[in-house]
């Protein structure tokens, strides 16, 4: 009786260890947040290109990326997944920025480790989007104002991160 009562205590305490240990592993990695509004500072400490989105970034970040937003993905064109000469213009990018002032529109450029990516991009496809917020709701009222533009009718939402890696 004794050694089916210790077995059973070694068992329970191995299951408590290893429930510890799976729940360490699913920790959360920290991520940064969004930097949406052009006319707001973001306090970061890195340097992001005028095409780029803009998120908060911890010192001594190599790899980062961040938290999962929407965008309106207001253009794109398609190239080959090693040709970085082919992007939505900044040209492009100003216009589009000059019609909603309050929220970031960034312009993706090829997979490179000097430009930051965009999950749920294709590498061989560059876009052109505004930042739409973190909400499925807030999207939705962007979407509609990109719409009511009349200058982008293929525009679409796009949920996503950003991030870099710099090693």
């Amino acid at each position: 009786m004794k050694t089916r009562s210790l077995t059973l205590l070694l068992l329970l305490a191995l299951l408590g260890m290893s429930t510890g240990l799976a729940n360490q592993r699913k920790a959360k990695r920290p991520r940064g947040s969004i930097c949406g509004n052009p006319t707001q500072p973001c306090k970061t400490i890195a340097t992001f290109k005028p095409n780029d989105l803009p998120f908060r970034v911890p010192e001594n970040s190599v790899i980062f990326d961040t938290e999962l937003f929407y965008a309106v993905v207001l253009k794109s064109v398609r190239t080959t997944e090693d040709n970085c000469d082919v992007f939505v213009s900044e040209d492009d990018r100003l216009q589009a920025q000059s019609l909603f002032p309050e929220n970031k529109v960034f312009a993706s450029r090829c997979v490179d480790i000097e430009n930051l990516f965009y999950t749920g991009v294709k590498p061989n496809v560059r876009i052109l989007a505004v930042y739409a917020g973190n909400t499925l709701p807030e999207a939705q009222r962007m979407l509609a104002e990109v719409k009511a533009t009349g200058r982008y009718s293929g525009a679409f939402l796009r949920r996503m991160r950003t991030g870099f890696n710099g090693t």
